[in-house]
């Protein structure tokens, strides 16, 4: 099961298409149906609140994540993943900066924020570690790229008036 929950209101969320995007991210990573996934949006000022809290470190940031799985008695409920907490303000710089579209940006930030959840580590383990999971982020938005991004597009397509949609 998939939660998200849009906590910030200065950018219009796709819920919808995160969410398929979350599942294909957990089918890709051979997580059980079963699995359950916290996504919850906020602005940067809720972000870097967490981060200082969490994380003694008081700046916004672009994805947080919160593993069930970690400490003494992870493995009691294997299916609950975790949370993982996206600044859309941040994203939304970051895909001007990348000059990518602000989904695109979104579904790379919930993609290492799940690779986290599932115990990759850019920031603790070793360089071979973080190149590990820098193909792993790679692989999976190129799946993204392939085989999510044009149904979602066409989807929005066919939604839309001047396309003769609904």
């Amino acid at each position: 099961m998939i939660y998200i929950e849009n906590q910030q209101k200065n950018h219009v969320i796709a819920m919808a298409g995160l969410k398929t995007v979350a599942k294909t991210i957990l089918s890709a990573l051979e997580c059980p149906e079963e699995t359950e996934l916290s996504i919850v949006i906020v602005d940067d000022e809720q972000i870097q609140e967490i981060n200082r809290d969490y994380l003694q470190r008081d700046k916004p940031t672009n994805v947080i994540s919160f593993a069930q799985q970690e400490g003494e008695g992870a493995g009691i409920c294997p299916e609950l993943l975790g949370d993982v907490v996206i600044s859309a303000d941040t994203a939304q710089r970051d895909a001007l900066d990348a000059e990518v579209s602000f989904f695109s940006e979104l579904s790379f930030l919930l993609i290492h924020g799940i690779l986290h959840l599932v115990g990759y580590d850019h920031e603790r383990g070793t360089q071979e570690q973080a190149e590990l999971m820098e193909q792993k982020e790679s692989e999976l938005f190129k799946l993204l790229q392939q085989d999510v991004f044009p149904q979602l597009e066409a989807v929005t397509a066919s939604n839309s008036p001047t396309a003769g949609g609904v």
